[in-house]
């Protein structure tokens, strides 16, 4: 009864007796209906990337964005419900500006996720609101400096509240993922929305963790799986929308941005290339394989052939032994007739000897 919901699904405010919270469980079937997004963290910054299904043919090509930024180093992308996913953008733009108001510094990465998530949570605490029906992946590349805010403040204290100890390591890159209970995780490599199965397969086949993949590598990754995050949607068209942080001394200057178009269509170029190649070995494998089973069916009716060859052959032993053993019977049956003949003809002639005598 309660595997279903029954009773307990009517508030959010309410846990099933197996300690389950079915409104945020209901939250994540949204998400995985929507369109698959990816982020990837490398040495060099951080990529999103996020599919959008094409639904109308009437739409405005490269309108309604699915990733946003919310500080010039930090951009979001999320899947799931768009409604949703526009006020938790609002959201997190408010904190990202009260944290420059209070402390006269850009928000980390951590902080915003730290903050959106207990934001989240929130919603999952009251009858009178529901959870949010989207999981956002933020993504940024924290200065390892104090820089001014909106070059004219000033910049924040060195050490304190929104400073940094100068005898700690600061900076970098930076991605998180938020769920819609408001749970967040710190990750090389994420993926979420219907496609993220597949997606998570593919990330986790590079080489995140170690840094061996530099800026560009990753844009022209992320192409590539969400093409192939994309292809168990084969029937519906999509469009693909990117974008990447890098530090200072990057293609960005430390800003969030979207990617060139020519380096865009560059990875999609690729992506579409790498997806025909396996595509190909697929067929190729399928063809070797009834090649194999077709050598071994051939097989097969050899043996069988060989068989009833075989069984002929005893046939034919069988028969001939068949003969020869009625030769034989026939041949005994002779003799017998020849000594049958031979004993009367000795009787006769005994007989005749006694009419004599």
């Amino acid at each position: 009864m309660t595997s279903i919901g029954t009773g307990y699904d009517l508030s959010n405010s309410i846990f099933s007796p197996d300690g389950r919270n079915f409104q945020v469980e209901y939250a994540v079937k949204a998400v995985e209906n929507g369109g698959t997004s990816i982020g990837i963290r490398c040495k060099e910054g951080v990529v999103l990337a996020v599919e959008k299904i094409i639904t109308s043919k009437l739409w405005k090509p490269n309108a309604n964005k699915r990733i946003a930024t919310i500080d010039r180093h930090l951009g979001v992308v999320y899947s799931g419900m768009v409604p949703d996913g526009r006020h938790f953008v609002d959201r997190a733009r408010e904190e990202a500006r009260g944290w420059r108001d209070t402390f006269k510094t850009p928000i980390s990465t951590a902080d915003l996720a730290a903050r959106m998530g207990g934001y989240l949570q929130a919603y999952t605490l009251y009858s009178s609101v529901r959870p949010f029906g989207i999981t956002a992946i933020v993504g940024g590349f924290d200065p390892s400096q104090e820089s001014p805010v909106d070059g004219e403040v000033g910049s924040g204290p060195k050490v304190g509240a929104g400073g940094k100890d100068e005898s700690k390591t600061h900076g970098g890159p930076f991605l998180y993922m938020i769920e819609p209970s408001g749970l967040y995780w710190g990750y090389y490599g994420a993926a979420t929305g219907k496609g993220r199965q597949a997606a998570k397969a593919e990330l986790e086949k590079l080489d995140l963790a170690e840094g061996g993949l530099t800026l560009k590598e990753a844009v022209k990754e992320a192409a590539r799986i969400i093409y192939v995050a994309h292809d168990d949607n084969k029937d519906k068209e999509f469009e693909l929308e990117m974008s990447w942080i890098s530090d200072v001394n990057g293609p960005t200057k430390g800003r969030h941005e979207e990617v060139p178009k020519e380096l865009r269509e560059e990875a999609e170029r690729l992506a579409k290339k790498a997806l025909e190649g396996d595509d190909d070995d697929d067929e190729d494998k399928k063809d070797d394989d009834k090649m194999e089973e077709d050598d071994k069916s051939d097989d097969e009716d050899d043996e069988d052939d060989e068989d009833d060859e075989d069984d002929e052959d005893e046939d034919e032993d069988n028969r001939s032994d068949g003969d020869r053993s009625d030769d034989d019977r026939s041949n005994g049956n002779d003799n017998d007739n020849d000594d049958d003949d031979r004993s009367n003809d000795d009787e006769d002639n005994e007989g005749e000897a006694v009419s004599l005598r």
